[in-house]
């Protein structure tokens, strides 16, 4: 089978009045294993008693699916360690549980959360689900369901504060409801058939949101995707090579690449030009946004300054910072966000105007931003990236 990549992504809005978000959605990859295994957790009520209990159960049944315990025993300890509301009389959080092994198949384990979404070829599909019930909790039940994966499957999994969105309101009397959920993301997905997840869950975050009065969350939301695709690869070149007589290889490098293409610093894109016989236009418009502006050459995606638009977009991808799009550290942010496979390819001759007199010799600014970069993009976001220096 070709290669396949899993993108997650997911955003989450706060109840309205509320510091903390109640819902907790932890992701992991495990490369030896070719597997990612995400859980979404809602806590009972909100604030930071929700947020503790859906954190808990969602770092334990992280826990237990990496170490392959049998997954109804696992859900006992969970339930033995949270607590009965004694009103309500329903556990004080929830879990979906997705562990998908990649070319293969990928297990959906459910305990009273809405179900998840399994969209395929433009339709939503409905997954035969085993109900199983433990010996001691039997009045809880969990769900198992199984399926193959695919190129261009995409799993949505939310907390009930996306489908009750609106509840009791002369609109929406009985929130916006599983059902009204799909048709609507399916109408996205049929018009934008590459959406990435990130973006997808936004957009049907902000449609929750226009639900509730005022459109302020009722309750916390939380939207994750899981989108299965042939991986989207991108180079960055930033700083211009070691040794001079290398620059044609450093341009050809980025010529023949199959993917997204982006050059960050003046220098580099100035090798670029010249080697490649290409001409350099800068849009001054991009100015307005505190950064340098963004440049454009013919066969490349994004030109843009080196460290101080490398330094934006680590603070971006840190904090999911919400900035005008049209920013060049956005821009950056966002291609890298929409790639799978990332190669960072180097130029490793000193610009000592970058060069902190304060630090060893052999530690170089770009060095130590594109590390940390890199590193942002495969803990936080789960890309696959490689860096090579030249």
């Amino acid at each position: 089978m070709d290669s396949l990549f899993l993108e997650v992504d997911f955003v989450q809005s706060i109840k309205h009045g509320e510091a903390i978000c109640g819902d907790s959605f932890f992701v992991q990859r495990i490369p030896e294993e070719n597997r990612v295994i995400g859980v979404l957790s809602d806590g009972l009520g909100s604030g930071v008693k929700a947020n503790i209990l859906s954190s808990m159960t969602a770092s334990m049944a992280m826990k237990f699916a990496t170490s392959n315990m049998d997954f109804l025993r696992a859900a006992e300890v969970m339930m033995d360690a949270l607590p009965i509301c004694q009103v309500r009389k329903i556990s004080y959080a929830t879990f979906t549980v997705v562990d998908s092994v990649l070319h293969k198949w990928t297990r959906i384990i459910q305990m009273d959360n809405p179900g998840y979404f399994l969209l395929r070829d433009g339709d939503i599909l409905e997954i035969p689900q085993r109900e199983v019930s433990s010996p001691r909790w039997n009045e809880r039940k969990i769900y198992f369901s199984e399926i193959l994966n695919r190129p261009e499957d995409r799993l949505l999994l939310f907390s009930d504060g996306i489908t009750q969105a609106g509840m009791g309101s002369r609109a929406f009397p009985l929130g916006w409801r599983r059902e009204d959920c799909a048709s609507f993301v399916r109408s996205k997905v049929q018009r934008n058939p590459q959406i990435a997840a990130g973006e997808l869950a936004g957009i049907m975050l902000r449609e929750a949101l226009l639900k509730e009065p005022r459109q302020r969350a009722g309750d916390d939301m939380t939207c994750g995707v899981l989108y299965f695709r042939k991986p989207r690869r991108l180079i960055l070149l930033t700083g211009p090579p070691f040794r001079q007589e290398r620059d044609k290889e450093y341009a050809a490098l980025l010529d023949s690449f199959p993917g997204k293409k982006v050059i960050c610093g003046g220098t580099t894109s100035d090798i670029i030009a010249r080697e490649l016989d290409r001409e350099i236009t800068t849009n001054l418009d991009t100015c307005r946004y505190g950064l340098p502006p963004i440049s454009h050459m013919e066969g490349v995606d994004l030109i843009t300054e080196g460290i101080l638009t490398l330094t934006a977009v680590r603070k971006i991808l840190e904090s999911r910072e919400n900035i005008s799009p049209l920013s060049p550290g956005a821009r950056l942010a966002n291609l890298l966000l929409e790639s799978d496979l990332i190669d960072f390819v180097v130029g490793t001759r000193i610009n000592e105007a970058h060069q902190d007199p304060s630090l060893p010799m052999d530690i170089e600014i770009r060095r130590t931003i594109v590390r940390g970069l890199a590193a942002i993009l495969e803990e936080k976001y789960l890309k696959q990236t490689r860096i090579r220096f030249i």
